[in-house]
C-alpha cells in the first residue's frame, strides 16, 4: 500500500509528468491564456478573450470530419444554438486538434458559422494545457479527448468528459442542456 504518493512521484527527471499529474483540469479551473485559430492562421482567437465576461459552452473533439464529431457531437450544439442562447449563454466554441484551414472547412461543411466558433489547436497546445490530450495514432497522433464544459467568465463550472476520451454520451448536447 502506498502511504504517501509524493514519495514515489519525485519531480527529478520527469518534472513535466509530475506537474501534469498534480494539475488536473477540473471544475473551478480557469481557462488558460491560449491562442487558437478560426478559419485561417491569420485569424487568432484568444480563448480567454472569447469567454471573458460571458457564459458559454466549450467542446473538444478528436478531429474535424471524423464520424462521431461530425454526426453526433457538434451537430447537437448547432441544432440547439437558440436554446443555449435563450438560457443566457453567449458563446459556443468547439476546439479541434487540426490546422485552421481544416477547421474552417469543417465549420462551413457543418453549417456552424454564426453559431459555433470552430477553433483550431494545430499543435494541441491548448488541449495539452487543459490535460485533455490523448494519443490517437489512428487519427495521426495527439488529439483532443471528447468533452464539453460549461464556462462562466473563463471559469469552468462543469466538465463532461467522456470516460474513454472518444465515446459520445455525457458530452452530447442533450445531456449538457439539462445542466444549463
Amino acid at each position: 500500500m502506498i502511504r504517501n504518493i509524493s514519495n514515489y512521484l519525485k519531480p527529478s527527471n520527469s518534472q513535466a509528468l509530475f506537474k501534469r499529474l498534480l494539475s488536473n483540469f477540473k471544475e473551478g479551473s480557469q481557462l488558460p491564456n491560449s491562442v487558437l485559430y478560426e478559419d485561417s492562421p491569420a485569424n487568432k482567437v484568444n480563448i480567454r478573450d472569447l469567454f471573458a465576461g460571458k457564459k458559454g459552452i466549450l467542446l473538444g473533439v478528436p478531429g474535424a470530419f471524423t464520424p462521431t464529431c461530425s454526426n453526433s457531437h457538434l451537430p447537437g450544439f448547432i441544432k440547439n444554438f437558440d436554446t443555449v442562447k435563450s438560457k443566457g449563454y453567449d458563446v459556443i466554441a468547439c476546439v479541434t486538434v487540426n490546422d485552421a484551414f481544416v477547421a474552417g472547412a469543417w465549420a462551413k461543411d457543418r453549417q456552424a458559422e454564426g453559431k459555433v466558433h470552430i477553433l483550431a489547436d494545430p499543435q494541441a497546445e491548448f488541449t495539452k494545457a487543459i490535460n485533455m490530450d490523448k494519443d490517437l495514432a489512428v487519427l495521426g497522433g495527439v488529439r483532443s479527448k471528447r468533452y464539453t464544459m460549461i464556462v462562466e467568465d473563463n471559469m469552468v463550472k462543469k466538465v463532461f468528459e467522456e470516460p474513454d476520451g472518444t465515446g459520445a454520451s455525457c458530452s452530447l448536447a442533450d445531456n449538457v442542456l439539462k445542466n444549463l
